[in-house]
């Protein structure tokens, strides 16, 4: 397990349009946004429902539903799987790696 993210959903602004019939039950499909930074309220996360290509392509508001917060983590993120059509380990740009900084003999101390 590489982490756990507790948060909470106003049930209100759920869409029923949204809300999918399954074999085993309802659902209503979400997406939780991982953030660089915390809130005031020491919230990392936001949940908001998934929307359709279309939606996202027609720039459509997202329909917010709460917070969250990362709760514990063994400091590992596990990689998404690869989307259709794409090799293994391909799904985020590679960070350049960085140049060694040289020692500055020059310094006072």
């Amino acid at each position: 397990m590489a982490g756990i993210v507790k948060g909470s959903i106003d049930l209100t602004k759920i869409p029923r349009e949204k809300i999918v019939e399954g074999k085993k039950g309802k659902y209503l499909n979400v997406v939780v946004t991982i953030n660089d930074e915390v809130d005031q309220y020491g919230n990392n996360a936001s949940i908001t429902v998934d929307q359709t290509p279309e939606e996202r392509q027609a720039k459509e508001a997202k329909t917010y539903l709460g917070n969250a917060k990362i709760v514990w983590s063994n400091g590992n993120m596990p990689s998404p799987p690869p989307r259709d059509g794409q090799a293994p380990g391909t799904n985020f740009p590679a960070t350049a790696p960085q140049a060694p900084v040289a020692a500055n003999d020059d310094l006072p101390f």
